[in-house]
């Protein structure tokens, strides 16, 4: 019998949180989808794994078997997935790198650049990854080395060097009423519909929403969007308003969609990430050196 490693991580999940609704939001999933992702694996299984009841979810015995085997049966499929995916890298020489957006913007170039001139036999081969997948890349061992930014979900588990920050613009339809200003508070657009990231993205969605700087004021979302162009679509059509780095008036442009300046939330903060079973690598370790030599001139 298969059964897929994602059930395996939602039962983990739930395990240790002893709670559908704290495991949903630690998977950053909904409760619904992650009740039903049990209960598959329980009639895969043949068994119940837990008890509900209003206090929340306790494992049964065999839910108990389960779960002492299921941690290092995760950690050994990651091992092996990451291992495969590196050892096929090496054989052709390539550096795979995700990225999100524009990436690390004007420095990007150059940094491939350098990395080309450090290594003459490799390649770095660029994977873009959608804004519902923030890590873009690394958390599924997609990616050898990513350019992201800060926050993301599971930032916590990778090796970070943060890079540079850039102040975060606010994104308008130009028939908007506060299109016209040279600057504009956040407070102003607190109350503003916004065009968001996925739910899943957890604290990536909540940062590009300034879900800290409200001061109680709860978030309106007028449309979700994973990609660039989609959202950019979105803002122009006035289902919301959006932040962005300052660079997306250089990267994301369109007509019916005009970028300005935004005071009273933190700048965005770009970064290279890494997995730390790679702190070794050589490869690994000079895409990263290329990194912080490249941002350091600039």
């Amino acid at each position: 019998m298969d059964v897929d490693t994602r059930l395996l991580r939602y039962f983990a999940a739930v395990a240790e949180e002893g709670s559908l609704t704290r495991a949903a939001q630690r998977l950053y999933v909904s409760q619904p989808a992650l009740t039903k992702q049990i209960r598959r694996l329980e009639s895969a299984l043949g068994t119940a794994l837990f008890t509900r009841s209003r206090d929340g979810m306790a494992l049964t015995e065999p839910g108990r078997a389960l779960a002492a085997r299921v941690p290092g049966l995760l950690a050994g499929w990651e091992t092996a997935l990451r291992e495969t995916r590196a050892a096929g890298s090496r054989a052709d020489r390539v550096l795979r790198v995700g990225f999100l957006a524009s990436a690390a913007n004007e420095a990007t170039q150059p940094i491939i650049a350098e990395f080309a001139r450090r290594r003459p036999d490799w390649r770095a081969e660029m994977r873009q990854a959608s804004w519902s997948n923030p890590s873009a890349g690394l958390a599924g061992s997609d990616v050898d080395v990513a350019l992201v930014r800060l926050p993301f979900p599971g930032q916590g588990a990778l090796r970070v060097v943060e890079l540079f920050s850039e102040p975060r613009c606010v994104v308008l339809p130009e028939a908007h009423p506060l299109a016209g200003r040279e600057t504009i508070d956040f407070r102003e657009l607190r109350d503003e519909p916004f065009v968001a990231a996925p739910p899943e993205t957890g604290p990536w969605r909540a940062y590009w929403l300034a879900a800290d700087e409200r001061d109680g004021h709860p978030v309106r979302v007028g449309a979700v969007t994973a990609q660039p162009d989609d959202w950019l679509t979105a803002i122009a059509n006035g289902y919301g308003v959006a932040l962005a780095p300052e660079s997306a008036s250089r990267f994301y442009t369109r007509p019916g969609v005009v970028h300005r300046p935004v005071t009273g939330v933190g700048p965005s903060r770009v970064g290279v990430a890494w997995d730390p079973a790679d702190d070794a690598d050589p490869v690994v370790r000079d895409f990263v050196r290329c990194c912080r030599l490249v941002c350091a001139r600039t």
